[in-house]
């Protein structure tokens, strides 16, 4: 993960993460913007018709910045997620150039664009409907006697599987590989992606650090894919040959 931080100070890269960073802060800014808004029309309102609420104005403001900065904090890295799954790809492609000097078979850029957003869309619909069939079931096992104690460890592990194939599918999928061949190849190699996927999970767990983990683990799932998994694949052909 270290490796996937200092490869988004890379020129080429920055332009990926700035992006999405930037639509996702303009976004949140204008929620913010409208709930002040919409806060300061119903102090003056309770104010201009009970004179005696004005004490109010003391407790709603903080009451609002507590709620807004908890909504910020849990929300942002959701949110981002879904923005900035279109723009993956194109990290991911300019990582790969970066690393290797060759382009992914599956190029990207402003012409594929709306094919990319498809892409993105319907890949993450896939994701969810593979996440939820699994997670509840595993949710469950909180409430089951003596298993319970085991289940925090369950979820940590099936959480850091899960973030795997999240951004791992990137690179991958930039070579044209989809996302049941991902979980197959991830499967063959489960150290190396429990450990990616524990280090990014641990990561999204520090506040302010877990907004830009998402762009750093694109980067180090490229840098995994060409330096070690895909590095792998090709040793394994010829040896096979």
């Amino acid at each position: 993960m270290l490796a996937g931080f200092r490869l988004l100070a890379q020129p080429g890269i920055r332009l990926y993460v700035i992006v999405p960073f930037l639509l996702n802060a303009l976004l949140f800014a204008g929620i913010l913007f409208f709930g002040v808004h919409r806060l300061n029309d119903l102090i003056e309102w309770l104010t201009s018709n009970w004179t005696w609420t004005a004490w109010l104005s003391w407790l709603l403001w903080p009451l609002f910045a507590l709620i807004a900065l908890t909504i910020v904090f849990f929300c942002f890295s959701i949110v981002a997620n879904l923005i900035s799954a279109p723009f993956n790809g194109f990290l991911a492609q300019a990582v790969a150039v970066h690393l290797s000097g060759s382009c992914p078979t599956q190029q990207t850029g402003l012409k594929t664009l709306p094919g990319e957003l498809l892409a993105a869309f319907k890949s993450e619909a896939i994701k969810l409907v593979y996440f939820s069939v699994r997670a509840v079931p595993l949710l469950l096992l909180f409430f089951v006697p003596i298993i319970q104690a085991f289940a925090p460890l369950i979820w940590f592990l099936f959480g850091a599987w899960m973030l795997a194939l999240e951004y791992m599918e990137y690179p991958m999928g930039n070579e044209g590989i989809l996302f049941p061949e991902v979980r197959a190849t991830l499967a063959e190699r489960r150290t190396l992606t429990f450990g990616f996927g524990s280090s990014v999970m641990l990561l999204t767990m520090i506040p302010v650090l877990n907004f830009v983990v998402m762009p750093a683990a694109v980067a180090a799932a490229t840098k995994i894919w060409i330096e070690q998994i895909n590095v792998d694949s090709k040793v394994a052909i010829d040896v096979a040959k």
